[in-house]
């Protein structure tokens, strides 16, 4: 059985792909400007047309959209959607919306032809992580308004996966339902994972990794492409943990393969994914330097997505994949958001850097939470932290242990508070553990 979904996409050289997308994108430029007075409108101010488009170089010509431009987009008509819409309102079948962590939530339309789009691009990211036919797959997830795991649903059944919706199940239910109908596989935000296994542990009395759980894919945060997250959820549970990249207004953009190289291929077949200087915002094409994700999806009609930029950071890997797939890698997954880093005291801060520290720690629950405010003039970074209670005697260690790898990572001082687990809150989608508290009154 061959490890490649498509085998003809992800196994096309680079000559070929880039041909492809090239064509793609002249494709779907031409669909948003004919169709959409929003798009048509942005691209006329910037003086360029669809016949405009003969090559990548022209592709970076094209105006990029920010979330907040599709934001106001929503006050016009047609109602909810305004006027981005491509296709009459009466071929919308898919109503979802961003999460809102970042904002104002952004509504998304699709057609049933995007729906099936959805569905092709977690099959592919699936197939490349394992999952199989003979799979059962539980989704732990309280199905909503937004997209979280409702694609990967149903790109597992398209595998033809037998799938488990959690549903409005509470934790507990949704591990003895895993118990109960063994499945081998599941779907769920890095600290929704480990917060299973801690509810599995404390409140039911049974080990995660008797579960029979193999495979766990993760999405939502960064958390299983940083190396102490990845370990301690496969530790819990006995399983490989793969990562994966989307967003609602994006699609499933990047995954994880069995190989695990390292970092997460793009899906190329069906997006194209730019590199930016944060500041400048000049193109970065080689390894080695971090940017700004600028992506385009080739095939989504309704609400197209074209040269948006997410504001996540990314870099380009300078090695290869060992799987054979031509899709290109980014080293180390999302690294964090344009929106997230931020200087403290002069010194830019990454998130990840400090899940990372805290992470690898023994004697440290899973739970965290990091302040920044002002104590006077100066920043102060508060780190809140859980210590577990066989380590409690430990503490004065791991308070050395934590300044002396927080100074090594990020190049700062923290007030670190400790705290009995339990006590810092818990989260099922996405956690909102870093506070910028500075700029509030």
């Amino acid at each position: 059985m061959t490890i490649y979904w498509n085998p003809i996409l992800e196994t096309l050289d680079r000559e070929r792909l880039e041909a492809l997308q090239l064509k793609k994108f002249q494709r779907i430029f031409r669909w948003a400007y004919e169709r959409s007075r929003f798009h048509r409108s942005l691209y006329d101010r910037a003086g360029i047309r669809p016949e405009d488009i003969r090559s990548m170089a022209d592709v970076r010509r094209v105006p990029k959209v920010e979330k907040s431009m599709m934001r106001d987009i929503q006050r016009k008509d047609p109602f909810p959607y305004g006027d981005a819409l491509c296709v009459p309102i009466e071929e919308v079948t898919e109503f979802r919306q961003t999460s809102g962590t970042t904002g104002q939530p952004v509504y998304q339309p699709d057609t049933w032809q995007d729906w099936e789009w959805w569905a092709e691009c977690w099959a592919c990211l699936l197939w490349a992580q394992g999952y199989r036919p003979a799979d059962r797959v539980f989704i732990p997830f309280g199905y909503n308004v937004f997209v979280a795991f409702w694609a990967g649903h149903y790109g597992a059944e398209k595998i033809g996966c037998e799938v488990v919706p959690g549903g409005v199940l509470d934790t507990s239910a949704r591990i003895l339902k895993i118990q109960e109908l063994r499945a081998t596989a599941m779907m769920a935000t890095p600290t929704y994972v480990l917060g299973m296994a801690e509810t599995a542990r404390k409140a039911l009395g049974i080990d995660p990794r008797s579960l029979g759980i193999r495979k766990i894919t993760c999405a939502g945060e960064p958390g299983a492409s940083i190396p102490s997250t990845k370990l301690r959820m496969e530790s819990e549970w006995g399983a490989k943990v793969y990562d994966h990249s989307g967003a609602t207004e994006i699609g499933a953009w990047s995954f994880e393969c069995q190989e695990q190289p390292g970092g997460l291929h793009v899906n190329e077949g069906f997006f194209l994914v730019e590199i930016e200087d944060i500041d400048t915002g000049e193109a970065i094409t080689e390894p080695g330097r971090k940017g700004k994700m600028i992506i385009t999806a080739f095939d989504r009609i309704a609400q197209p997505c074209i040269r948006f930029d997410s504001k996540d950071i990314i870099e380009w890997a300078d090695f290869p994949c060992p799987c054979g797939r031509g899709y290109r890698l980014i080293r180390g997954g999302v690294q964090g958001r344009a929106d997230d880093i931020t200087k403290v005291k002069g010194v830019l801060l990454s998130p990840s850097a400090i899940e990372e520290v805290v992470r690898g720690i023994d004697g440290l629950g899973n739970e965290y939470e990091v302040i920044v405010d002002k104590a006077g003039d100066t920043d102060r970074i508060r780190l809140r932290v859980e210590v577990l209670p066989e380590d409690d005697a430990r503490k004065a260690a791991i308070l050395r242990e934590l300044n002396d790898q927080l100074r090594l990572k990020t190049n700062l001082r923290y007030d670190i508070e400790f705290h009995r687990p339990g006590a810092l809150p818990r989260y099922e989608v996405k956690a909102k553990r870093f506070k910028d508290l500075r700029h509030t009154h």
